[in-house]
């Protein structure tokens, strides 16, 4: 018998963690946000306190959905059919023709993170809480910074590409695409791959690679990075340019994700007037620049299982890789019932 080759399973696009579903300008006080995520419509809003709520979009009532006509009446939000309130733990509070509240139906709701003028959900298939935090891009790097020692955030935003979040959470161990990818002459040099906890962490500093194939360490420049599950990941970095990033990969179905990506570009003290501002501007118009010479690359990827890894790249790769596994519902990465029929190298068991 002859045996076909063939392609791993996708990875699924339902992993647990923290992942963006909005910006916080987008949820102001009053308003309802609707959106898709993981398969699912969702509406987030912010009640009058200023709490913002993310649920699933359609009333446990009759099924009409909160995003077209639902409106927040001081901390609830309330359907547009018949008037059902529900608030942000998914209970109904009010029917407005009847005397006492639906006590036996709830909304699906998610634990919600704001921070760095992001929103942020945890999603997780088996409904547990979350296990982890969202990384912040100041407070989780602990050395006193806030975005008051920084230019205003800087975005780029792209909806529907067809890449997993994994690929975007690779790219932190890949140390040979910035010469292909940016044409620049950097060549990271690893200080540090730690993978033991869900919020991983990934240090490096630069090394310019010269025409002759020399190279030389900038001990002054160097890149921190935090991982928080395979939806988040904040970057710390100083020397040539003091910035902070947040890129944020979220699935929006069993094909696609939406990608956003902020920057912030250090001040420098007493030096705050316009043409410092505008050099900012332009120092984080090229770091989102190079990032969408990443999007590129990953919007027509496919991922490879086994990989074919040179001996430079294995280490990173495969502790990466490995981590990874635990965010996946089979706790592997794919369909449990595909994976099932394929051996480690691919092909079908006999």
């Amino acid at each position: 018998m002859i045996l076909v080759h063939m392609a791993p399973p996708p990875l699924s696009m339902k992993p647990t963690g923290w992942f963006q579903v909005a910006w916080s300008e987008q949820v102001a006080v009053g308003a309802v946000h609707a959106m898709t995520y993981f398969g699912e419509d969702m509406v987030a809003w912010r009640s009058e306190s200023g709490r913002v709520a993310v649920m699933n979009a359609y009333c446990e009532h009759l099924g009409a959905h909160l995003g077209f006509g639902g409106h927040v009446v001081g901390e609830v939000i309330q359907c547009p059919f018949h008037g059902w309130q529900w608030n942000a733990e998914g209970r109904n509070t009010c029917i407005p023709y009847e005397s006492r509240p639906n006590r036996g139906r709830r909304m699906r709701t998610y634990p919600v993170a704001e921070r760095n003028e992001a929103i942020y959900v945890w999603h997780d298939l088996e409904g547990r809480e979350p296990f982890f935090d969202a990384p912040d891009v100041f407070a989780s790097f602990a050395d006193g910074s806030s975005a008051a020692d920084y230019y205003p955030q800087q975005r780029l935003y792209r909806e529907a590409l067809e890449l997993h979040p994994q690929y975007v959470l690779e790219n932190g161990v890949d140390f040979a695409h910035f010469k292909f990818v940016h044409q620049t002459p950097i060549v990271p040099v690893f200080t540090r791959h730690d993978f033991a906890e869900p919020v991983s962490y990934v240090d490096f500093t630069i090394t310019f690679e010269g025409d002759d194939g020399q190279r030389i360490e900038d001990v002054d420049s160097g890149v921190e990075a935090i991982n928080g599950g395979l939806g988040i990941a904040v970057t710390k970095s100083w020397g040539m340019i003091d910035n902070r990033t947040i890129s944020a990969i979220t699935p929006v179905d069993e094909r696609t994700s939406d990608v956003r990506f902020s920057v912030y570009i250090g001040r420098t003290p007493g030096k705050s007037e316009p043409r410092h501002e505008t050099k900012a501007t332009e120092f984080g118009d090229e770091v989102i620049r190079q990032f969408a010479q990443d999007v590129h690359i990953w919007s027509h990827q496919r991922y490879s299982d086994p990989p074919a890894l040179a001996t430079s790249e294995y280490e990173g790769f495969t502790a990466i890789r490995r981590w990874a596994m635990q965010f996946y519902p089979d706790g592997r990465g794919g369909s449990a019932a595909d994976l099932a029929a394929l051996d480690t190298r691919g092909v079908p068991q006999q």
